[in-house]
């Protein structure tokens, strides 16, 4: 019997996807539930797995665009039992992980965080097959899947350069690519075949390589673009000592990991912040609708995080409701999530407010745009010691300037300044939080 495989939908305002990748090839057995490929909307990045066990029929190739419900392979569930008793060709290639050999260390994502990765020069220069031979040796010993080792035979890469996001730090396929995409100039364009430039005239470096824009790009330039034409953006700016913040979290913060097993961070402070400045300003927790302003009771914050595929925005439900532990959990989830192509379209939606951390890239100062509709969002930055004066005395203090970018239809100078020395009243003074002071 056969089970055909279909494009989910994940939601109604999807009507087609990009089929990004298979991680099996045609005629490969796979077992229930493991991964068989990954497909890009205009807002997620979603694995779909397999429904039974059974041997792979694919229809539709790596890159093409499928409708939502459209079938792209099938399962032989009738010829499991036969495929299972003998391993497809790529259980076979894959060796048992050695005991002796050491693998890569699981990479720890923070929300909006990459890791920037090394890459030696020499590994652009075509290798001799003893090189080759060599590379291929090295990385079987780190467990690589034949398609990721395959990439790197071809590319003539050294594996043990790449970060393995995948399970155990295992490295995936897209954690190569990535690893190409952050490749200075040199290598070849890897995702799509590229458009160069053959003038003869030209300079290796005046060449030019064009490839398509991915869904979710394409919707993020949309927004954003949508944002800037179509509310009344203004954005005013303070800064914050964050003194006090450093210093209970560093007391606290071996207790904090050990009840509640995860790690204390700054977001968690600054949307505790946020939540009781939205109870004191509606007006940046409101959006416009029509003619009609529409007000918020609750807050549902978006945290904004980075990912190779482009910035989204998922969002913490309720967080009026929850403590420092909940919050950093709920974050560590949908980082997760996102590092294992499970995120939803139901986990981006319904925000009333954004946080961007623009701090983890290193960034000072920055104007952050709405996420429509929404009528706020706040802008962290580095935290950078620098001379302020308090009491009259000139000291060096760890600072942070932060950014409220707001819809002046809806917000007043007056409400956004307000909200945004509340936001510093409480990141200076932490108990002001607890006390809702």
């Amino acid at each position: 019997m056969a089970i055909e495989i279909k494009i989910p939908g994940v939601g109604e305002s999807v009507q087609e996807a990009v089929l990004a990748e298979w991680f099996k090839k045609d005629g490969d057995f796979v077992r229930r539930d493991e991964p068989l490929f990954v497909i890009e909307t205009d807002k997620v990045t979603l694995e779909i797995v397999a429904e039974a066990d059974g041997v792979l029929k694919i229809l539709v190739a790596e890159g093409e665009t499928v409708a939502i419900g459209a079938v792209v392979g099938s399962l032989e569930t009738s010829a499991g039992e036969k495929a299972a008793a003998k391993p497809s060709e790529s259980q076979k290639e894959e060796p048992a992980p050695e005991t002796s050999a050491v693998s890569p260390a699981p990479v720890e994502i923070k929300p909006g965080e990459t890791k920037p990765i090394e890459i030696k020069s020499g590994e652009t220069k075509p290798a001799d097959s003893k090189s080759a031979d060599a590379n291929i040796l090295n990385q079987e010993k780190v467990f690589l899947s034949p398609s990721v080792r395959r990439l790197i035979a071809e590319k003539n890469l050294d594996s043990a350069r790449i970060n393995g996001t995948g399970p155990g730090g295992r490295i995936t396929k897209g954690d190569v690519l990535l690893y190409l995409e952050q490749a200075p100039a040199g290598i070849p364009e890897r995702l799509a075949p590229p458009v160069e430039c053959v003038d003869p005239a030209l300079t290796p470096d005046e060449t030019e390589i064009r490839k398509p824009m991915t869904p979710i790009r394409k919707r993020i330039a949309a927004r954003l673009l949508e944002a800037k034409q179509n509310t009344a953006m203004l954005t005013t700016f303070n800064e914050v000592d964050m003194s006090m913040a450093m210093s209970i979290r560093s007391k606290y913060k071996e207790a904090f990991k050990k009840k509640h097993d995860i790690n204390l961070g700054f977001m968690s402070f600054f949307i505790r912040a946020c939540v009781e400045a939205l109870k004191e300003i509606p007006e940046v927790n409101a959006f416009i609708d029509g003619n009609d302003i529409v007000y918020h009771n609750y807050q549902h914050i978006g945290v904004a995080i980075g990912s190779p595929k482009g910035l989204v925005v998922p969002v913490i439900r309720h967080a009026e409701r929850m403590g420092f532990a909940e919050t950093e959990k709920a974050i560590i989830e949908y980082v997760g999530k996102i590092k294992n192509n499970r995120l939803e379209l139901a986990d981006l939606e319904g925000g009333t407010f954004t946080v961007s951390n623009g701090g983890v890239y290193g960034s000072l100062l920055s104007t952050p745009i709405l996420n429509i509709p929404q009528s706020g969002i706040l802008g962290m930055h580095k935290i950078e010691k620098r001379p302020v004066v308090v009491d009259d005395e000139i000291v060096i203090r760890p600072m942070m300037y932060l950014a409220l970018s707001y819809d002046h239809r809806i917000v007043d100078g007056r409400e956004a300044v307000t909200f945004l020395k509340r936001i510093k009243e409480f990141i200076e003074n932490p108990e002001r939080i607890l006390l809702e002071v």
